[in-house]
């Protein structure tokens, strides 16, 4: 036991003495890896990647926005005039009527209807016949 304190004393009293302490290395300037030029060149490659160019998108929004500039008094318009039937507005009572009819027409096309689609876009991207 005292063998073992006198070896921690002697590595403290070493690690305490003048002169004793261990060089850090300071790394030099081309040790050290710069990351943004990575991280500008990894913006311009998901710039390259876009599918939309930035014309054709701000064209859709334009598009986009002046159809909800014309939809939007008319639905709102539409809402507050509906007229009820038992409580309910005509668009709750055609919406019941209609949901059956709706929901086979799409178990019936709406899988081809995908499909088809889907199959379009590939061959549209990939210049591959689907």
């Amino acid at each position: 036991m005292e063998d073992i304190l006198s070896s921690i004393r002697r590595v403290i009293a070493r690690d305490e003495a003048p002169g004793s302490a261990r060089e850090i290395r300071v790394p030099e300037a081309d040790d050290i890896l710069d990351l943004q030029d990575e991280e500008d060149r990894a913006q311009a490659d998901r710039a390259d990647d876009e599918l939309v160019s930035e014309a054709s998108a701000d064209a859709a929004r334009q598009s986009l926005d002046a159809l909800t500039a014309v939809v939007t008094p008319a639905v709102a318009a539409a809402t507050v005039a509906a007229p009820t039937v038992a409580g309910r507005t005509m668009e709750e009572v055609v919406l019941d009527a209609l949901r059956p009819m709706l929901k086979e027409w799409l178990d019936a096309n709406l899988p081809s209807l995908v499909e088809a689609m889907v199959a379009k876009e590939i061959s549209r991207i990939t210049g591959k016949k689907f």
